[in-house]
């Protein structure tokens, strides 16, 4: 099983590469990254240029510090970050299903469970690698432009961010082999991650643990430099709803499949 697994690995990392996957998304990613940084340092010179102020006007806006541009670039990344991997990624199975792809692998003796595994563990290098690029672009362009932030709780931060999107790209392929229609499993996708997030909004005190408020916890590694106690039990969940997810997936597919 680990053999065509890796088979089928490499082969989901060559279709990125030929389908230029490698090349756009790390490029997005990174432009997310350095577009807040330019934005905020360079904002006074842009409004003093396009604002059609009054001749000696005086434009002050007190400059953001490190740690409120980067939670700015994470919040990129909570919404149009999210959009990416889920358009990216919504047709690894449906799409597959639809043209006939996946019946002429899964004719042949090959399991589920590597089948459906090694798309999720494509997608998550392939969303890994170009996050983590996004974030040390952003972190140095933040580090020439104002004062810089701790490496610790950067990388705090960068790894326990992680961890959303991984879960965020474990539901795209879930909700991609439950159907073989991308639109939808790209929809629902997105419509589970908004309902996630504002239930958990609405009873955070409750719902301390939902992957969806890793965001908070990040803000606090940020502005107060502190790993909370209830992250490390979230994180733990998270993983945990990520095993579940990718274990209960092969079997929903290959039930439906048949």
């Amino acid at each position: 099983m680990m053999k065509q697994f890796f088979v089928l690995l490499r082969k989901e990392l060559l279709e990125s590469r030929r389908n230029f996957k490698w090349i756009w998304m790390p490029i997005i990613f990174i432009l997310f990254g350095i577009t807040e940084p330019l934005t905020a340092f360079y904002m006074p010179d842009i409004l003093d240029a396009v604002g059609n102020l009054p001749e000696g006007a005086v434009i002050e806006i007190p400059p953001p510090s490190s740690q409120e541009v980067l939670l700015a670039v994470i919040s990129q990344y909570s919404t149009l970050g999210v959009l990416v991997i889920v358009l990216g990624f919504m047709g690894t199975v449906a799409g597959e299903r639809k043209n006939g792809s996946a019946s002429l692998v899964l004719v042949k003796p090959v399991s589920f469970f590597s089948y459906i595994l090694s798309k999720w563990a494509a997608a998550i290098i392939l969303v890994g690698v170009s996050y983590v690029i996004g974030m040390v672009a952003s972190c140095y362009y933040i580090n020439i432009l104002f004062d810089g932030i701790a490496v610790s709780d950067f990388i705090q931060a960068l790894l326990a961010y992680g961890i959303w999107l991984s879960f965020i790209v474990t539901l795209t392929i879930f909700l991609s082999s439950l159907t073989s229609s991308p639109g939808l499993a790209a929809f629902s996708t997105i419509g589970l991650s908004i309902f996630i997030t504002f239930f958990s909004s609405m009873l955070s005190s409750q719902l301390k643990w939902s992957p969806s408020q890793i965001t908070s916890y990040v803000t606090e590694i940020l502005v107060n430099g502190n790993w909370s106690t209830d992250l490390n039990l979230t994180l733990i969940i998270t993983l945990g709803i990520i095993i579940l997810i990718m274990t209960a997936t092969p079997l929903l597919f290959k039930r439906l499949f048949s």
